[in-house]
């Protein structure tokens, strides 16, 4: 038996994961959590094999989520869900710890395929993101945000997203200067001058 907990802020998309893993006999959902501190409390006291964990939570980043997940125990599957664009997500979020990426909007139909593949060891991207990496030249110009760690990307996408400094770094729990520090490394590492030169990068990459 597959044991697993969901972590999703939205009741309705809740609902719907809820009955199509409870439809396998091989499933079986052991918790649900709406946000992070919900999510924490459930998987340190709760025994499950794989989170299924939407990447956009109400009080904490689903990175920093999934950074402290596993941290805290390593051997833990995590199933991204996400309304993110994979081929801009995927990747960077299985390198960050992540046991597969699955976009929201093909969960009714790949949902039960994805936690399959993962709980059998195997990473889980869409077939079609898959197609288009084997596609892709070894040669093709390495894009600017791909030098970015993953601190820096998050930072990069909430600027973008309109996120006064302030609020950035009240959201990843860290001082605002620091959050200038990283606002600073972005500029540089992608050769910009203002948030304006990063909201215009985030639209035409679809990075927001």
């Amino acid at each position: 038996m597959i044991k697993v907990i969901i972590v999703d802020d939205h009741p309705v998309v809740l609902r719907g994961l809820k009955q199509i893993i409870e439809d396998e006999q091989d499933m079986e959902i052991v918790g649900e959590a709406g946000n992070a501190r919900e999510c924490f409390s459930l998987i340190r006291n709760t025994d499950c094999d794989l989170v299924v964990l939407d990447i956009n939570l109400p009080d904490r980043s689903g990175i920093d989520v999934l950074n402290q997940l596993k941290y805290e125990k390593p051997d833990l599957l995590i199933l991204v869900l996400s309304v993110l664009p994979e081929d801009q997500y995927a990747f960077r979020l299985i390198k960050a710890g992540a046991s597969g990426y699955l976009m929201k909007e093909s969960a009714l139909t790949d949902l039960v395929k994805a936690i399959r593949k993962v709980s059998s060891g195997v990473k889980y991207i869409s077939a079609s993101l898959h197609e288009n990496m084997i596609l892709k030249s070894d040669f093709s110009e390495k894009l600017s945000h791909e030098s970015l760690s993953n601190r820096e990307f998050q930072i990069l996408c909430m600027i973008a997203r309109g996120m006064a400094l302030k609020s950035i770094a009240l959201e990843l729990r860290v001082s605002e200067k620091t959050v200038s520090t990283y606002r600073s490394r972005i500029m540089e590492k992608m050769k910009m001058s203002n948030n304006s030169d990063m909201i215009r990068y985030a639209l035409e990459h679809r990075l927001i």
